[in-house]
C-alpha cells in the first residue's frame, strides 16, 4: 500500500494495468522485456495509435477488452491519430480525463514537452533518455506506484 488517506485504499501495485500506445513493435518489446526483467507483473496491454487506444478505453474494440487503466504510456509520432491529440481527446472526456498519461517517445521538441505537460501529463520520457532496454523507464513506474495515490 502507499498509505494514501481515503475511504477506498489505492489499487495495489500489481493491481494497476498500463495501457502502452505505440506502433513501433521494437520499441513494443523492448518495454515488455524491460517489465519482465524489472520483475513488474502488472498487465501490459498494448495498441498501435490513438484511434485503437480510444476504441479500447470506451469498450469499442474488437479484439481486446480492458477494465480501465490507471497507467498510459503514450508515443507521440503515430499513424492514424497521434498522442497529442489522444490526450487532448481523453482528457475532454468526463469517464476518462482522470488517466495517469506519461509521454515515452522519440521527440525531444520543446514545443511537444510543453504541449504535453499543459495537456497534465504526469511525465515526459524521451525514448533514447530512457536507454535501450527501458530500464530507467520500468524504475519510475516501479517507485511512481510506490509514493502515488492512483485514482480509482
Amino acid at each position: 500500500m502507499n498509505g494514501c488517506q481515503e475511504q477506498k485504499p489505492s489499487p495495489e501495485r500489481g493491481e494497476i494495468t498500463v495501457l502502452l500506445v505505440e506502433d513501433d513493435d521494437g520499441d513494443a518489446k523492448a518495454i515488455r522485456r524491460a517489465f519482465k526483467k524489472a520483475r513488474i507483473g502488472n498487465q501490459l496491454v498494448r495498441t498501435n495509435d490513438g484511434v485503437e487506444a480510444l476504441e479500447l478505453l470506451r469498450g469499442e474494440h474488437t479484439e481486446l477488452s480492458l477494465i480501465r487503466p490507471y497507467v498510459m504510456l503514450v508515443d507521440i509520432y503515430m499513424p492514424r491519430m497521434d498522442g497529442i491529440e489522444l490526450v487532448r481527446t481523453i482528457r475532454a472526456d468526463p469517464k476518462l480525463k482522470s488517466m495517469v498519461v506519461f509521454m515515452l517517445t522519440t521527440s525531444d521538441d520543446h514545443r511537444d514537452r510543453i504541449e504535453s505537460y499543459d495537456l497534465n501529463v504526469a511525465g515526459y520520457i524521451v525514448k533514447e533518455l530512457a536507454g535501450e532496454d527501458f530500464w530507467r523507464l520500468t524504475t519510475l513506474l516501479d517507485n511512481y506506484w510506490r509514493v502515488v495515490c492512483m485514482p480509482i
